[in-house]
């Protein structure tokens, strides 16, 4: 009863402790994604709170100030923020089905609009104007 009590916490701290350690460095995974859209639900710094204020999900990579707009793995526009469509070179690491589950420390999700970037912060105040 003890080891499987133990294996259990084992087996749900550690991808907990996992998830803490990307998001310290920087890294952006699935669940961080959702965390950041249950922190922003009710402003305007989630994609169906500023689509029709012309904002577009997407990343900036910190370390050059590169952009990419969000988008599905092949290549088509996405409506929310998606890991799968990122430049290579962006990624991580990718699970075995190939979805992308974790990105390059640094990586900062937000939105596009006329060619520049918005943080979500900065996405909520300029929409809500």
């Amino acid at each position: 009863m003890y080891t499987q009590s133990l294996q259990l916490i084992i087996a749900v701290v550690q991808p907990q402790q996992q998830e803490r350690s990307r998001r310290r460095q920087g890294a952006l995974t699935e669940l961080s994604l959702r965390d950041e859209n249950v922190l922003f639900e009710h402003t305007r710094g989630i994609s169906r709170n500023n689509d029709r204020q012309g904002f577009a999900p997407g990343f900036r990579l910190s370390a050059t100030g590169e952009l990419a707009a969000s988008r599905y793995a092949d290549g088509s526009p996405a409506p929310v923020h998606v890991l799968d469509g990122l430049p290579e070179d962006w990624i991580a690491a990718r699970d075995d089905a190939g979805h992308v589950t974790s990105t390059r420390p640094g990586l900062v999700s937000g939105f596009i609009r006329d060619g520049r970037f918005y943080t979500r912060e900065e996405a909520a105040r300029a929409a809500a104007h």
